[in-house]
């Protein structure tokens, strides 16, 4: 039997995306981390670094979490779909949260914020990148030396695979959650069509709006399972729900879009260990959980659950048929499962 949502596509779009209404989210902050030497050599100037707050910090400093953002996402959105709060999956009663913009999210350091650097002269970046960033947000702007936990889904994830091996005593847990810690053929590929759509748009000089509603097509199919999709949208409601969808995402910047997704691609946590996975696991010492789902689409579960094996991390997998999507779908079960490792 098909599983069916009674829940309006477009919710989920602008869930994802931020079009819900805020919350209280803790106050947002920034961080000016100055000239930020990048992987490449390049460097973000006047680089800035988005957080917030949530929770109190225990006598001993040892209930930091460092929640970190998915593509595109924001520290806001994390709290507005009930990931971030008061019995929530990090749960604001128990633990201190420090929730971290990524680099090119359009709150922290962005192509379409950047003063100095706007647009096609902000340098590409990678997920190492933003790691560094945060690494230095902790260490020398809120005097963190340490945390009890990295968390992250989807680009978040990747970012917390990072974390785990580029400094692997800073923390004692990591849960990663429809994330890799390096990507497949499949991974290379699915972002690849993005890439490609968005190259051609700006080629021919189209608008933000053009390029965005060109993306959508390809964006949905890789976010819900084939399942999912055709058991919650009638084939003749098809061309209503891409509508819905394209207008959710207008509200992106293009190069914004391309600069994370270009991230997303560099992803690859054997970097510093010779390409062995061997090498990157034996450098891992956080005990580790590592969520997926079979039937993702943007992100090809098997690497993660390779790297899960080789530290001998606890892994869990979604049991529905949302997809990629499974973190939302899922929710309250990935709440308990998260709380019971982080216990």
């Amino acid at each position: 039997m098909k599983r069916v949502f009674k829940i309006s596509p477009i919710l989920f779009v602008f869930a994802f995306y931020g079009c819900l209404s805020s919350v209280n989210a803790g106050e947002q902050k920034v961080a000016n981390l100055g000239d930020f030497a990048l992987e490449s050599g390049n460097v973000i100037k006047d680089c800035r670094i988005s957080y917030r707050i949530l929770g109190t910090m225990n006598s001993d400093k040892s209930n930091i979490v460092l929640m970190l953002t998915w593509f595109s996402g924001t520290t806001q959105e994390l709290v507005d779909m009930g990931y971030i709060g008061s019995g929530k999956m990090l749960d604001t009663s128990k633990y201190y949260i420090i929730a971290v913009d990524a680099l090119g999210n359009g709150v922290s350091s962005s192509p379409s914020n950047s003063e100095k650097q706007p647009y096609d002269a902000f340098p590409g970046f990678t997920i190492i990148d933003m790691v560094n960033s945060q690494y230095d947000l902790l260490t020398k702007h809120l005097g963190v030396n340490h945390v009890y936990a990295v968390a992250g889904i989807s680009m978040g994830a990747m970012q917390t695979f990072q974390w785990m091996v580029s400094h692997p005593d800073f923390m004692d847990r990591a849960v990663c959650i429809s994330g890799s810690p390096y990507l497949s053929s499949y991974d290379m590929l699915a972002w690849s069509s993005e890439l490609a759509v968005i190259d051609t748009g700006q080629k021919y000089k189209a608008g933000n709006d053009d390029i965005m509603k060109a993306i959508t097509p390809v964006h949905q199919i890789l976010l819900w399972s084939p399942a999912f999709r055709d058991a919650n949208t009638k084939s003749e409601d098809t061309a209503a729900f891409i509508a819905s969808s394209e207008k959710a995402m207008c509200k992106y910047n293009n190069v914004n879009w391309e600069w994370q997704l270009r991230a997303i691609m560099s992803q690859n946590i054997l970097k510093g260990f010779d390409g062995s996975k061997e090498k990157a696991a034996a450098a891992v010492k956080a005990g580790t959980l590592v969520v997926t789902s079979p039937q993702d689409y943007a992100v090809y579960p098997g690497p993660a659950l390779e790297f899960a094996g080789l530290i001998k991390a606890q892994t869990s997998r979604f049991s529905g048929d949302c997809g990629h999507f499974s973190f939302i779908c899922e929710k309250e079960n990935l709440a308990v499962v998260v709380n019971g490792f982080l216990k």
